[in-house]
């Protein structure tokens, strides 16, 4: 029966978002790199009351091999509640889980037993290809006339990449998304100033460049993807190009401001190829114009060569790679984490222009190899990869591994599985790791971990039309 109120999980405005209560669960996307088992969504009890608190509590394992999942949204959020297009009949109900290798997308309902979620649909990937022309489908978000799907390549081809609108009800590939690309021809993330009409667009690399790890001739080239795309949201028109430079390589994780009346965001870039230092920068609206600058700059670590895989030998030194951020659903902080150097870093962004690092903990790292404090005897590998904050900004989760083959050439002996939770001062920042929260390794049977969403909601799951 379709719903005739909105879901109870969609909230009008950050705030209520924020006051909204605590998650219990957290789906998080586990993947087999040998593709020898098929990859999972692991269930972990965040609940600080439960007995099971910490602990992989449920597991829906796939129907096929090589998926290899990565990014994974809700099917809808609080953009149902935009007065522009409202949707009450949807509810927050189904993961929308790609599979960046095989294409296809899964759809995985969690109302029933949120801790066993179960698969209702597979798309397979001619239905992306034929229906929209993309493959290898990356990031989900929940938008307010359907969800929409950027995908790194194209169909039977390299590319371009772009974004595609599947079906809120019936989860059906629409088609793609533009009207007019412009010149964008490579993709990765994509977000929206939804009250403003305007959506965000970033570049990683084609397919080829991607899956068999970073090529050295391309990173030294200059031709990983160095620029910001901005659409006109309703006719699907490419506006604006914003160029970082193309030493700026792989503009990868998008984070507008959760303030519907705020035309800024922020975007991480994983490497310039001057120093192997990485950045990150922030977007504004200045007219009728949208422009960028380097607000954040993490330097690499010099090291011994004999301690590095063999990619970074010749440089002797560490390269942060900053491979996700995320901003606290108030607007105050921003997560920076630095999978290189094996740290997460927390910046106090209340003056976008000016962040103040507040906080740091560091966690594996190639060099540093840094222990949880609940295993210290455990070197770890990794380094915190995926941050998903929750929605009052008191706990944030991070996982250790970035893409299969990736993982592989930095972390050549192995990059293990690991979740950690660290807990907020709200006040003053900072960041305190749990000792209560570490699974890892056994407990995700054979599998890497990636993305994680929170039940109910998270920090990067929605958009808001109200203040």
């Amino acid at each position: 029966m379709p719903r005739f109120t909105p879901g109870p999980t969609f909230y009008p405005s950050p705030r209520d978002a924020a006051a909204a209560p605590a998650e219990k669960l957290a789906y998080v996307a586990a993947f087999a790199r040998p593709a020898d088992r098929p990859d999972a969504l692991a269930v972990l009890d965040v609940d600080e009351t439960s007995a099971t608190y910490g602990e992989v509590v449920g597991w829906t394992e796939l129907p096929n091999v090589g998926d290899e999942l990565h990014h994974f949204g809700w099917n809808a959020c609080s953009t149902a509640l935009c007065p522009t297009a409202a949707h009450p009949h949807v509810e927050r109900r189904y993961l929308v889980v790609p599979g960046i290798r095989s294409s296809r997308i899964y759809v995985i309902d969690t109302r029933d037993d949120p801790a066993s979620p179960r698969i209702v649909k597979v798309l397979e990937a001619d239905e992306l290809g034929k229906r929209a022309g993309y493959s290898r489908p990356h990031t989900v978000h929940c938008g307010p006339e359907g969800i929409y799907v950027s995908a790194l390549g194209g169909h039977g081809e390299e590319g371009p990449g772009g974004v595609a609108i599947l079906d809120h009800t019936t989860f059906e590939v629409r088609g793609a998304w533009e009207a007019d690309r412009g010149d964008q021809y490579l993709a990765y993330d994509l977000w929206w100033h939804i009250g403003h009409d305007v959506a965000v667009t970033s570049e990683w690399g084609t397919p080829s460049m991607l899956e068999n790890g970073v090529v050295p001739e391309l990173l030294l080239a200059n031709k990983y993807g160095h620029r910001l795309h901005f659409w006109d949201l309703r006719k699907r028109r490419n506006i604006q190009t914003v160029d970082l430079g193309a030493q700026h390589q792989m503009v990868l994780e998008l984070r507008p401001a959760h303030d519907p009346r705020k035309q800024y965001g922020f975007v991480g870039v994983v490497v310039s190829t001057e120093d192997l230092s990485a950045s990150v920068w922030l977007w504004t609206r200045e007219g009728s114009e949208f422009a960028a600058r380097k607000v954040i700059q993490i330097p690499a670590e010099p090291a011994d060569a004999a301690d590095l895989p063999p990619a970074l030998q010749p440089f002797g030194a560490v390269p942060p790679l900053v491979t996700d951020i995320d901003l606290s659903v108030d607007d105050r902080f921003l997560y920076v984490s630095a999978w290189g150097t094996g740290e997460l870093l927390q910046f106090d962004v209340t003056d976008p222009e000016h962040p103040r690092q507040t906080g740091s903990v560091r966690l594996g790292g190639i060099v540093r190899r840094t222990p949880h404090p609940a295993a210290p005897d455990v070197a770890l590998s990794g380094g915190p990869q995926m941050v998903e904050v929750s929605r009052d900004g008191a706990r944030v989760y991070v996982s250790n591994s970035l893409y299969g083959a990736w993982d592989d050439q930095f972390y050549p002996d192995g990059v293990g599985a690991w979740v950690a939770k660290l807990d907020v001062d709200p006040q003053a920042g900072g960041l305190t790791p749990d000792e209560r929260f570490f699974p890892h390794d056994a407990d995700f049977r054979g599998r890497r971990v990636h993305q994680i969403r929170l039940q109910g909601g998270d920090a990067s799951s929605d958009s808001y039309c109200f203040p």
